[in-house]
């Protein structure tokens, strides 16, 4: 395969196809860049907008973040959902202040030591905040790859070496083109080869692909997606939504059993949780496992968000 026919026909569709984010304007910061990769992990680019703009509002520096308390950064990632990414995010924060000046550092090695940045995020940034070559890896650049070079429907249920190979060999030399290449084929997996209903005929390479030469053949594993209703990641998210929406400790009794009259009616927050009808020692476990976290803490006044 031509690897300089598939750079030149993505980078040619980005021009016209790449979605107006903010954290890839030219005003982007290395810090905004950061934030964004934080949060799209899991997460679709619809519901991390409106949060990411309210953080960098509030907090356009590591520094800001960092000498704001913890909570406040649970407070304001909202539902975004995973919400120890925002206490990684913070510490990851002070730590580029205590080690870094304040400034995000450039490297992939020091970005991967930060505090929550794993493999992936270290090179993301490298490259889309600093111009950096390095191989990008996620799930939309898995997908095509896995496509348009493999031939398969779907990528391993793992990341193999074999793929980081593959990715590293369709680089580009270059590293503008690099930094491209890279943001180019997450685009096309965001919008065009999706997981579910790809739209071939909108495909810039096409007449390149090896799954469609193959006839498209059917995945060999069925993904399986994560369950939400009734789970305790879904009682969890109730807790939290609670704390958040309130400015004092909550006392446990109202978390763990519905009171029979509220002077001032049930705030909506509460309504969320009272209706889920968890069993206690569902609300127990999900007690426990925020205060192991470190996503709350328990005060003589009740539960609350870490100071």
């Amino acid at each position: 395969m031509d690897a300089a026919v598939l750079h030149a026909r993505l980078s040619d569709w980005f021009d016209d196809a790449a979605r107006d984010l903010p954290w890839r304007l030219p005003s982007r910061t290395p810090w905004g860049v950061l934030v964004s990769e934080f949060m799209l992990q899991q997460t679709p680019v619809s519901r991390v907008l409106p949060v990411w703009e309210d953080w960098m509002s509030r907090w356009p520096a590591p520094a800001d973040l960092a000498a704001a308390p913890a909570g406040e950064a649970l407070r304001h990632w909202g539902r975004l959902g995973y919400p120890r990414r925002a206490l990684r995010l913070h510490a990851a924060a002070t730590a580029v202040v205590v080690h870094h000046g304040g400034n995000v550092p450039n490297s992939y090695a020091e970005l991967l030591a930060l505090p929550g940045v794993g493999t992936y995020t270290a090179a993301a940034v490298a490259a889309f905040a600093f111009g950096h070559r390095e191989t990008v890896v996620d799930t939309n650049i898995r997908r095509v790859h896995a496509r348009l070079v493999g031939g398969a429907a779907l990528p391993a249920p793992a990341l193999t070496a074999a793929e980081m190979k593959r990715a590293a060999t369709l680089l580009p030399d270059d590293g503008p083109a690099s930094v491209r290449w890279n943001a180019a084929v997450m685009e096309l997996g965001a919008l065009v080869c999706t997981a579910r209903t790809p739209s071939c005929e909108q495909c810039p390479v096409l007449d390149r692909c090896a799954w469609v030469a193959a006839g498209k053949p059917a995945p060999t594993y069925v993904p399986k997606g994560q369950s939400w209703a009734g789970t305790d990641r879904q009682v969890r998210g109730a807790i939290m939504h609670v704390l958040r929406h309130t400015d004092s400790p909550v006392p446990l009794p109202l978390i763990r059993e519905r009171p029979v009259d509220l002077a001032h009616g049930t705030p909506a927050a509460f309504e969320k949780l009272y209706g889920l009808h968890a069993p206690l020692e569902q609300l127990e476990r999900a007690l426990n496992g925020l205060l192991a976290d470190g996503l709350a803490e328990e005060t003589p006044r009740g539960l609350q968000l870490p100071a």
